[in-house]
């Protein structure tokens, strides 16, 4: 069973955890638009037990450098200088993080956050975060 599925089957008890999010987009043409990248991140937030607490938002920015994305530096910034309130930090998806033409350096900056205690996720499909009971649910 995957992690949304357990979380929709889990008790409505359990400990509500704090996370940020961030979101990016290179131009106003994309279909991955910044809310809709907050709305699905909303979703899954909900499903999560999630509290969105912060957000960090690259408008309008190439995800193949971290040069220019005066968002994902300061989350990086909040997270390594111990002002992060949050557990977590939910993304859209991966290309949302950065299109970065190595995948080391990518994997750099995830690092980066767990090695001070934050996760980074990327939010799934909306056919994954359906419960099983529903009839639209169908299995990755």
């Amino acid at each position: 069973m995957d992690k949304v599925a357990a979380a929709r089957e889990s008790p409505k008890e359990r400990r509500r955890v704090r996370a940020a999010q961030y979101v990016r987009m290179s131009t106003e043409h994309q279909t991955y638009s910044l809310e809709n990248q907050k709305d699905a991140i909303r979703s899954y937030a909900e499903v999560m037990a999630y509290d969105i607490v912060a957000t960090y938002e690259d408008p309008g920015r190439s995800g193949l450098h971290i040069e220019g994305r005066p968002g994902l530096k300061k989350l990086l910034f909040d997270i390594e200088h111990g002002l992060a309130d949050y557990e977590t930090v939910v993304v859209y998806d991966v290309s949302r993080w950065g299109r970065f033409q190595s995948v080391d350096e990518s994997a750099s900056y995830e690092y980066r956050c767990q090695m001070a205690g934050v996760r980074i996720e990327f939010a799934p499909s909306n056919s994954r975060m359906m419960a099983p009971s529903d009839p639209m649910y169908s299995r990755p």
